[in-house]
């Protein structure tokens, strides 16, 4: 299942022309991100990219083809091969932290890990004893932990996913504990999508999308977190508009960098908006990386792309 094919041979990235530089709201942005940085493109040829992660066992940026059903690698050199081919739509992805790769899939339903060969090994498929729906984003806590979310998406849209009737009444939050294999479902959102911890793992952000799909949210909700894990105080973080806040990640900062309808938007741990990184078209998520992680990658449709950071 592994593959060394190049799909990009090494080589500089691209700049994305016909494109503004950043939109800096906040003096506090100036000096983390330049107004003269501009958009790198590192591979367009994908059917529609999410779940972007650095695995720095690797020394990679790993990141999901949904419906051309791969997972992918960029290469610092500009290289780009495929790790996993012929997934069962694989969409996010994450590191656990002795450095395996975790991944949601909508194919069959479930969270799971990679051996480095062979096909993804399931962890949890069910709650109570029924499938789940289609788990798309997850993130590993600071005790181990894995979270994930679970809304619909992938048993609805046949290009990512296989069609079938949700056999849960709830879509939800869940925590899943890798030393003793228990489920437990943490909270309920509407269609629950990204998620990120904060720096010091106190606050959990969950973003809800069910706008465009039947519902009316696009917002990113904070919860506490308790030191037993459970989760109190659900309150809106930020309503994010145009589009959604699909993917979306935390800095040393606590601030929140998240996907939108025309571009990546940042906004302090107190919800200030303090600018944004405009892009060609939707993005669906980001996450940071390199050597010294002062690259962000974003994913969008049929990209990938990147913009540095000063600090």
């Amino acid at each position: 299942m592994t593959s060394l094919c190049r799909l990009r041979p090494p080589g500089a990235p691209t700049l994305v022309n016909d494109l503004a530089g950043p939109v800096l709201l906040d003096d506090r942005l100036r000096a983390v991100l330049s107004p003269d940085a501009r958009l790198l493109s590192l591979y367009d040829r994908a059917v529609f990219c999410e779940g972007p992660v650095w695995w720095p066992a690797r020394n990679v940026l790993v990141w999901s083809d949904i419906e051309g059903r791969r997972v992918m690698a960029w290469h610092p050199d500009g290289c780009v091969n495929v790790l996993i081919d012929a997934t069962p739509f694989i969409n996010g992805n994450a590191v656990d932290h002795d450095g395996t790769l975790l991944h949601c899939e909508h194919g069959r339903r479930a969270i799971s890990w990679w051996p480095g060969t062979g096909p993804p090994v399931i962890m949890a498929a069910h709650y109570e004893g029924r499938r789940l729906n289609s788990p798309n984003d997850l993130v590993v806590a600071r005790d181990g932990a894995i979270w994930f979310t679970d809304p619909t998406f992938g048993i609805r849209n046949p290009a990512q996913g296989c069609p079938a009737e949700p056999e849960l009444p709830h879509r939800s939050v869940y925590r899943y504990d890798r030393r003793t294999e228990t489920l437990t479902r943490m909270a309920d959102l509407e269609q629950p999508n990204g998620l990120a911890f904060s720096p010091d793992g106190g606050t959990l952000y969950v973003s809800d999308t069910a706008d465009g799909s039947g519902g009316h949210t696009h917002e990113i909700y904070a919860f506490d977190v308790g030191a037993d894990g459970t989760l109190s105080r659900k309150r809106i973080f930020r309503v994010v508009e145009p589009g959604v806040p699909d993917g979306f990640c935390v800095d040393a900062r606590g601030w929140i960098w998240s996907s939108s309808g025309d571009s990546v938007q940042v906004f302090s741990a107190a919800g200030e908006p303090l600018g944004r990184i405009p892009t060609p078209h939707t993005c669906s998520n980001c996450a940071f990386g390199g050597v010294d992680g002062r690259r962000l990658f974003i994913t969008g449709e049929e990209s990938l792309w990147a913009i540095d950071l000063i600090g």
